[in-house]
């Protein structure tokens, strides 16, 4: 997308000479105070490929073990590319956003079928993998392959909003290319890796989004809206909606085989993830706490022609967001004498231990630490 030269002037006017001595500025510091990371240990494309998709909706310390365990599990793109589902499912479960993972993998196989194997270099050719956008591409071409391109995340909207003012509204589309016209200009040439992965750590440190010490920034000498001391007014984002609530049931059926648990469904939210069986809330024509258990008994006796009393059990609802959504799942439970077959459903007997080797999806997780625990 062209961009205005114009706007780009309005925000930004640095000399060649200040942008030299920012760049010295920041990369001095990040050599000094760089987060040591398992992922910078080298520049192998792979590994950034592998961490920036993890580190997408995901805190760094908790993307950490994933990632080691990710890397013995599949050390190359190959071996990522030919990996059985549920294998990359159940190494990626606690993570949540599973499309990412799964993402992943296509990327993968477009690499070894399209590329033999090999890494493209560019960031406009790695964009054509299925789920690489504009920042991922931008910090594998820089980091692996040394080109002088601008990784415009979250931090580095921050860090450039704050250094230059930019009052543009980062959550539109049209924001982007200017902030990544002015990363751009900004990008140390002989050490482009260093000076995007030096603005990520600046965002996490010195200029935070709620608590910043930006007086004591490595870079604060550039830094507009310390002058000024109107840093908290940067970046400037409209509001997300607030996720909508959902109320279901989730039915924990035991019988002498194991818990009853499905399959999500191949398309939609945790695609062909394990769960304990539910029912929407919606579906019920009571609210009645009294009636609510027989009517959820005949939906399920409906679906399944399985028979099961259902009873309260004394356990608080679980509450889990995902980015749009907002479930409340209260557990039921029933224990039957026999084993019933599942013919006309889409289930499984599952034992505790194989419970633990399927993947589930993080809101599972939380409902086992209800149920089993």
């Amino acid at each position: 997308m062209a961009v205005d030269e114009t706007l780009i002037s309005k925000y930004f006017n640095w000399s060649d000479a200040k942008i030299v001595a920012f760049q010295k500025a920041l990369l001095e510091w990040y050599d000094r105070e760089g987060r040591q990371l398992p992922w910078r240990v080298d520049h192998d494309p792979y590994h950034v490929f592998v961490s920036e998709i993890m580190l997408q909706q995901t805190q760094v310390q908790t993307v950490i073990p994933y990632y080691l365990d990710f890397i013995a599990s599949f050390p190359t793109v190959g071996e990522l590319a030919s990996a059985p589902e549920s294998k990359l499912l159940k190494a990626w479960e606690g993570l949540g956003y599973y499309s990412r993972v799964r993402n992943m993998q296509k990327a993968a196989q477009q690499i070894m079928r399209d590329y033999a194997g090999q890494w493209p270099t560019t960031a406009a050719k790695l964009q054509t993998l299925t789920g690489i956008g504009p920042y991922t591409a931008a910090a594998i071409a820089s980091i692996a392959f040394n080109q002088p391109i601008a990784a415009i995340d979250g931090n580095a909207f921050r860090v450039f909003a704050r250094l230059l003012k930019i009052d543009l509204d980062i959550s539109k589309s049209q924001t982007r290319p200017v902030f990544q016209a002015i990363g751009d200009r900004l990008i140390s040439v002989a050490r482009p890796g260093d000076f995007n992965q030096a603005i990520m750590d600046l965002g996490t440190s010195y200029l935070t989004a709620k608590q910043p010490d930006a007086e004591h920034s490595p870079v604060r000498d550039f830094d507009e809206s310390l002058a000024d001391g109107t840093t908290l007014a940067y970046p400037v984002k409209t509001k997300k909606a607030k996720p909508i609530d959902f109320y279901y049931y989730a039915l924990a059926i035991q019988s002498p085989e194991g818990w009853l648990f499905e399959q999500r469904p191949t398309k939609g939210m945790l695609a062909r993830l394990w769960m304990l069986p539910l029912i929407d809330r919606d579906d019920l024509t009571t609210s009645d706490p009294k009636e609510v258990l027989a009517e959820l008994s005949t939906l399920f006796q409906q679906e399944t022609e399985i028979h099961a009393e259902f009873h309260e059990v004394e356990m608080k609802p679980v509450i889990h967001t995902f980015t749009h959504q907002k479930w409340h799942i209260q557990i039921v439970q029933a224990k039957l004498t026999s084993t019933p077959n599942l013919s006309l459903f889409s289930g499984k007997w599952l034992s505790l231990a194989a419970i633990a080797e399927a993947p589930l999806p993080t809101v599972q997780l939380k409902l086992n630490q209800q149920l089993f625990v």
